[in-house]
């Protein structure tokens, strides 16, 4: 080996908490996480979890829905009440709860270790701001997101933002005054169509009108167009 040669640069290691009840399926998933550059630290009981994501501080923690003492639904309510960090939900049915807790994605019993990799390291992305154009400053009206520090203000109170929401809202913003149709934004958010389910996209916006303060039956942040779309107002008081 020529000793001039620079040094290889490592991928830094993505800390994973992984809650799992299934001591055999836990051991496989986490043997497989950490070949892929991730630390993974696996607990098998949902009332030990928020103790664990507190000492380790994950980049992303993975919820099995089906746990001992508090399920993972439960779990999530709980750990979204103290902490932005990403969610991903592992359910042997679609779990549109989930992300009305909190979550930010899911995969469905039996997965694929190669797409839960995937996935982990997309909601990764997000969190450290990786994704799409990097504008450090977005205003509109009342309404300002700090790139930098993936910081959503309204009226100068911060927003309790999930990742996911964060960039839904970015996109929003970016975009304000416009009509933007379900399948544009799961595009624009870097969501593919295997990522989403049915109602992904009304789910993320019914949470954002919830935490904007909008009336959910008659919107005046962010709009529902009927049949073509959501559009956020340029006009935020």
């Amino acid at each position: 080996m020529d000793s001039s040669s620079p040094p290889v640069q490592e991928e830094t290691p993505l800390r994973i908490v992984y809650v799992e009840d299934d001591e055999r399926l836990g051991a496989l998933t986490k043997q497989y996480l950490e070949m892929h550059a991730m630390e993974v630290t696996l607990v098998a009981r949902g009332d030990l979890a928020i103790d664990a994501i507190r000492t380790v501080k994950p980049d992303v923690v993975v919820l099995d829905v089906m746990l001992p003492k508090v399920n993972g639904l439960e779990l999530c309510r709980r750990l979204r009440a103290e902490s932005a960090v990403p969610i991903l939900l592992v359910t042997a049915r679609t779990e549109e709860a989930g992300l009305e807790g909190g979550a930010d994605d899911y995969v469905t019993k039996p997965f694929s270790s190669r797409e839960l990799v995937a996935r982990i390291r997309a909601q990764a992305r997000r969190a450290r701001g990786e994704l799409g154009p990097k504008t450090e400053r977005l205003t509109v009206g009342s309404l300002t997101l700090d790139a930098s520090t993936m910081l959503a203000t309204l009226r100068g109170a911060p927003l309790p933002l999930t990742t996911q929401e964060y960039e839904l809202l970015k996109v929003f913003a970016q975009n304000a005054g416009r009509v933007l149709a379900r399948e544009r934004l799961l595009e624009l958010t870097h969501t593919s169509s295997s990522e989403a389910f049915d109602r992904s996209i009304d789910v993320l916006v019914s949470r954002l009108r919830q935490k904007l303060g909008d009336d959910p039956k008659n919107p005046t942040i962010l709009k529902t167009v009927r049949g073509a779309g959501y559009l956020l107002s340029r006009e935020i008081p």
